[in-house]
C-alpha cells in the first residue's frame, strides 16, 4: 500500500465542505487555510490559502483515480492529461509549517506595522533592503512597502509580512 499526496479541487467557495466530505470518509485530508479577522464580524474567519484546492492522501492503485470525483463538492484530482501527479510529503509539510507560521504570527503583524513605519527585508532576493512600510493587502496575507533604491527611489513591493522586520529609530530607542 503505497499513498501519496495528491491535489484536489473543489467547486468554488466549497472547499470546507469538500474537507468534512473527505474527513468523512476517513481520507487523510490537508486544508491549507488562514486565520483572518474579517471587517465584518459574520464574515468568514478561515480563508483558503489555494482557493478551490485541497490536499488528499490516497493509494490510487486501491481507490482508483476517478474515485474521488464523485465525492460532493469535489471537481476531482488534479490531472494533466492521463498523469495524475503525487506531490512530495517535503512539499506538505513545508506547506504546513509555513501557514502554521502565518497563522501564529500574521495576525499580530496588523499591529506591528503602520504606515510610514521603517522596516528591513529579513528574507528572499531583497534580503538585507530598507524601505518603508506601505499598506496591508485587503483578503491577503501580503503587505506593501516601499523599497528605497538608489538616488532614495522607491519601489512598491509586495511580499509576506513575516519576511520584513521593524527598525527601531533612534528616537524609539531613547523612549
Amino acid at each position: 500500500m503505497s499513498k501519496n499526496w495528491y491535489v484536489i479541487r473543489s467547486q468554488p467557495n466549497k472547499e470546507n465542505a469538500l474537507y468534512q466530505q473527505l474527513i468523512s470518509r476517513e481520507y487523510e485530508t490537508y486544508y491549507p487555510s488562514l486565520r483572518v479577522k474579517p471587517v465584518n464580524p459574520r464574515s468568514a474567519k478561515i480563508r483558503p490559502y489555494f482557493p478551490s484546492y485541497l490536499f488528499v492522501r490516497a493509494d490510487l492503485t486501491e481507490v482508483g483515480q476517478f474515485a474521488f470525483d464523485r465525492i460532493p463538492f469535489a471537481i476531482g484530482l488534479v490531472r494533466f492529461g492521463r498523469n495524475t501527479p503525487a506531490l512530495p510529503d517535503t512539499l506538505v509539510s513545508a506547506i504546513q509549517e509555513r501557514l502554521d507560521k502565518l497563522n501564529s504570527t500574521g495576525i499580530d503583524q496588523k499591529k506591528q506595522f503602520q504606515e510610514g513605519s521603517q522596516i528591513r527585508i529579513q528574507e528572499g532576493p531583497f534580503k538585507g533592503y530598507d524601505g518603508i512600510f506601505d499598506a496591508h493587502l485587503p483578503g491577503r496575507e501580503r503587505v506593501r512597502i516601499l523599497l528605497q533604491l538608489l538616488d532614495d527611489h522607491k519601489v512598491p513591493l509586495e511580499l509576506p509580512p513575516d519576511q520584513i522586520k521593524l527598525i527601531k529609530t533612534d528616537q524609539e530607542n531613547s523612549d
